[in-house]
């Protein structure tokens, strides 16, 4: 069993910033990839960004260049450094860990003001 634990989640301005951290724990094999879903309210779950365990990145157009996914092996951790946050941005971000199948996190909100 695969445990996930996020945190960084906040309330923020436009414009403003925050860095979302998730640390697997359990049994940890080989990590296949980690990345970052979210959904608003009223909206279908959406892929933001996923790091590969060769260090392949994928972003949406939507955060392409405001986001960057990073992970520190040693700790089995991942992060998403949010720039320049918009009110669209608002959502709860779930962590995601594919090792064979995929684990998911319990998810953490991030609200963004105008």
């Amino acid at each position: 069993q695969v445990q996930l634990v996020e945190s960084g989640g906040d309330l923020v301005q436009a414009g403003g910033s925050l860095r979302l951290s998730c640390a697997a724990s359990g049994s940890i094999f080989r990590i296949d990839a980690m990345g970052w879903y979210r959904q608003a309210p009223g909206k279908q779950r959406e892929l933001v960004a996923r790091i590969t365990r060769g260090d392949s990145t994928y972003y949406a157009d939507s955060v392409k260049g405001r986001f960057t996914i990073s992970r520190e092996n040693a700790k089995n951790t991942v992060y998403l450094q949010m720039n320049n946050l918009k009110p669209e941005d608002t959502a709860v971000y779930y962590c995601v860990l594919v090792q064979g199948g995929t684990f998911w996190g319990q998810g953490t909100q991030v609200t963004v003001s105008s």
